[in-house]
């Protein structure tokens, strides 16, 4: 008699975990340029948060999918093993790419953040741009009072 629903956990989890390995691989190889220019060309600090990065990656994901393992379906057939298996692995596939997306809008987040030059700040009450209206604006006021 053929244990269905342990050959769906087993090709469940491999596929699962083997895709979020190579998602996660691909993230950290790629993202490390990135990380090198946004922290002005400092590849140690950029590695150590690629690092840490990419085990917060495997630990949502492995998570997700160990989490996720369970189903209410009884398989008593290859039909419907296939059929479970797809939904699995494909909602594996829809939560690696969102973290994907996401992982890549922050980069760009942060990149942008990074080469933006930052604003002058106010200093004695004197606006960059707006300072000579701002003080007139202060002697109309005592001007009221």
């Amino acid at each position: 008699m053929v244990n269905y629903p342990v050959i769906a956990y087993i090709i469940y989890l491999w596929v699962g975990i083997a895709l979020t390995l190579w998602v996660a691989h691909i993230l950290f190889k790629n993202a490390r340029v990135f990380f090198t220019d946004i922290f002005g060309h400092n590849e140690e600090l950029a590695d150590s948060v690629n690092h840490l990065l990419k085990a917060g990656f495997y630990l949502v994901n492995i998570g997700l999918v160990m989490y996720l393992l369970e189903h209410s379906t009884t398989i008593n057939n290859y039909k419907t093993l296939l059929e479970v298996l797809s939904v699995k692995v494909g909602g594996v596939i829809l939560l690696l790419g969102a973290m994907h997306f996401l992982n890549v809008y922050i980069l760009f987040k942060l990149r942008r953040k990074a080469v933006t030059p930052a604003r002058p700040a106010i200093a004695n009450g004197e606006h960059p741009h707006f300072g000579e209206m701002l003080k007139e604006l202060d002697e109309i006021e005592i001007e009221k009072a």
